[in-house]
């Protein structure tokens, strides 16, 4: 009995939904953001969870609670000492929407997260995805939801490599009307545990006697190969603090972020003081950083290093100056 054939055959999505919840509800993991379903702690959630593992998330999510317990807070709260609070999450972006998204909900809604998928994508930083998580966990909409690990589970279950509207009428077809919220979790749960990229765990799987493929898809078309850079940056210090500079606000990656100055490669690698690797999308960088004094012409500002960590960094400049012993 699989679910290649027609997902409409109630009596196979239904045995599929019974199967998961019951797997989800024994082996789900403990994380902070399921132990209510309070709106705005499922929202911070999930935009923290946009393109960061879990692992590096919980920590975060955390300190990030402490500093900005409620909505009110962190829509009071300066753009800068929000991003200080985001430092090391990286994709800067997010807390800048999460920041206009908390001041929207509380300046034209009281404070009170709207209810409905579709009244949640009007809000800056909501997508489709995060608007039906929103609803499904906090409010029990039945909305489906679709991510990565999501689009992984039903293409095996189905058989095929599915995209777009395809995966979202698939992923709805499947849906617990019931339990919206803990179905679309198990999911994802399902997808992040089991059903893995390049190792599935067929044998511990609650739905392989449903899946087409029990194991790994084969996918069509060629993957993105990385691409290799090396980049220089300069660590001057006097007196207790470090030179940094401010990224213009004017440019798309990262506005308004601190960071070391960049430099030009130095003559070979023997002025290098320390190495570091640092990804980001498709580019593998090789980071030599070279103890110097502060570059001429650099428009910047000597930090003192206990002040260092509460500025909004980016997340090489955090990596480097971790790494150094300096935060």
């Amino acid at each position: 009995m699989t679910l290649e054939q027609d997902t409409s055959e109630t009596a196979e999505v239904r045995d599929f939904e019974q199967r998961l919840l019951v797997w989800f509800d024994q082996h789900k993991r403990d994380l902070p953001w399921r132990r209510d379903r309070d709106p705005y702690r499922v929202w911070l959630s999930e935009i923290m969870l946009q393109q960061t593992r879990v692992a590096a998330v919980i920590d975060h999510y955390e300190r990030f609670l402490q500093r900005f317990p409620s909505i009110e807070k962190l829509a009071s709260a300066r753009e800068a000492t929000v991003l200080a609070a985001w430092s090391g999450l990286g994709y800067y972006r997010r807390a800048r929407m999460l920041h206009a998204a908390a001041k929207e909900i509380v300046k034209e809604h009281g404070g009170k997260f709207p209810e409905k998928a579709e009244d949640l994508r009007a809000l800056p930083g909501i997508g489709r995805y995060t608007a039906s998580a929103i609803a499904s966990i906090a409010f029990a909409e039945p909305v489906a939801v679709v991510d990565g690990n999501v689009e992984r589970v039903l293409q095996r279950v189905r058989g095929k490599n599915l995209a777009g509207e395809d995966l979202w009428r698939v992923a709805e077809e499947l849906l617990s009307r019931q339990r919206p919220g803990d179905f679309n979790q198990g999911m994802m749960e399902l997808g992040a545990t089991v059903c893995l990229p390049r190792q599935p765990q067929c044998l511990l799987c609650p739905v392989s006697e449903l899946c087409a493929t029990r194991g790994e898809l084969k996918k069509t078309g060629k993957g993105t190969r990385q691409t290799k850079r090396e980049i220089h940056y300069a660590l001057a210090c006097r007196n207790g603090s470090i030179f940094l500079v401010q990224r213009p606000k004017t440019v798309t990656l990262m506005p308004g972020m601190w960071e070391l100055p960049e430099i030009a490669g130095a003559n070979g690698t023997n002025a290098t003081w320390l190495t570091v690797r640092h990804s980001i999308t498709v580019t593998d960088y090789l980071v030599r950083v070279l103890r110097s004094p502060a570059p001429k012409g650099l428009e910047g500002r000597w930090v003192r290093k206990s002040r260092v960590a509460t500025l909004p960094l980016t997340g090489l400049a955090r990596k480097i100056l971790r790494a150094s012993k300096i935060i």
